[in-house]
């Protein structure tokens, strides 16, 4: 079979192991900075302060406001706070919201990145940001957002509580899953993609049953680290198309948004690609849309759109918002399907593909 594609490498350092937090006043020295800006969430305030302390000298200070889907306003005022304290590099500790964060002030200011990630969401090794305003996401690509180094340290994990830890690898999943038939695939990215299926596949489950289990909470960092490569290094299609639309013109939580959608974006495209999906179909049993959501089921993560607030009103809406530009996807984007997709997804149906 003769195949043609494009590999880019992302030029990030990845240290990954039990304990390794420990070595950020080394990177930072490192990377030739002396004054890192720790940023969290509200709240990992405590954390975050805790990081500051280890720091010493090297602290600038905190800024603990950091929120989901990466609001410009809040994104003002830690750009403010790294200012006045002349910061020259900045430490982002947690999830998403504050990786988001991280890459917003580095697109702004193009100061060095050190990510410290304390959930699943993969978005530390990418090149992508998105933000709101006035209540409309967007997203981009900039080399300017992509973290310079990754500290993987199982071990902040371990008390990550079991629903937070179910949202945010299913999240990850996505990732892997919607790169599988990405436009720009490669071989590489598509191997990546069905190790992370896989590794989280195992963990998931380990970890429900045994929140602290060290292995486990290792093997699901490994996957979403390689979800995450998959999503910087592929582009993404109807999957994260819809799940950008409802969080943010309605606010839905992102990683619960993600974890929802998954199945039904899956068993959308399914019909386009059933070779491409094949290995999801292998790795959770029966059809690719069915089978993950019968994983997500068996770990008790959230089925159906209602239980985010989202109301059925919304759901016209969001399907006009979700076909309003047209982009790339496997399967056309046609309005009926998209609604009758939500309508599903809201109602917490298991699709039949």
């Amino acid at each position: 079979m003769t195949r043609a594609f494009v590999y880019t490498a992302r030029p990030s350092t990845v240290v990954f192991g039990p304990g390794r937090s420990a070595e950020a006043s080394t990177w930072i020295d490192r990377l030739g900075c002396s004054r890192a800006l720790v940023l969290s969430t509200p709240q990992q305030a405590g954390e975050a302060e805790a990081l500051a302390g280890r720091l010493g000298p090297l602290a600038a200070g905190i800024f603990a406001g950091a929120a989901m889907h990466t609001p410009v306003e809040v994104t003002d005022r830690a750009l403010a706070a790294a200012r006045a304290a002349g910061a020259d590099c900045f430490v982002a500790l947690g999830g998403g919201s504050t990786t988001g964060l991280g890459k917003a002030l580095a697109l702004r200011t193009d100061l060095p990145q050190i990510v410290i990630p304390t959930t699943y969401a993969g978005s530390e090794v990418t090149d992508i940001l998105g933000q709101t305003e006035g209540g409309k996401k967007t997203t981009l690509r900039d080399a300017k957002v992509l973290p310079e180094v990754v500290l993987y340290d199982p071990d902040l994990t371990l008390g990550l509580p079991v629903g937070m830890s179910v949202t945010s690898g299913l999240n990850a999943m996505a990732h892997a899953a919607e790169g599988l038939y990405a436009q720009d695939r490669n071989p590489v990215a598509s191997l990546m993609a069905t190790e992370a299926l896989r590794a989280l596949k195992s963990a998931l489950p380990a970890i429900v049953a045994s929140p602290r289990d060290a292995e486990a909470r290792a093997d699901a960092l490994y996957g979403a680290w390689l979800c995450g490569t998959v999503l910087g290094n592929v582009g993404m299609a109807l999957h994260h198309k819809i799940c950008h639309v409802l969080g943010g013109s309605f606010d839905t939580p992102h990683a619960e948004t993600h974890a929802i959608m998954l199945p039904h974006t899956i068993a959308y495209n399914v019909a386009a690609v059933p070779d491409l999906l094949a290995p999801v179909g292998e790795i959770f049993g029966g059809l690719p849309g069915a089978g993950l959501w019968d994983f997500a089921a068996s770990i008790g993560a959230a089925l159906a759109l209602r239980d985010l607030g989202l109301t059925q009103a919304d759901l016209d809406r969001a399907a006009d918002l979700a076909t309003a530009n047209a982009y790339w996807n496997p399967r056309p984007i046609e309005r009926g399907g998209i609604r009758s997709l939500l309508q599903d997804a809201w109602e917490g149906r298991r699709p039949a593909a």
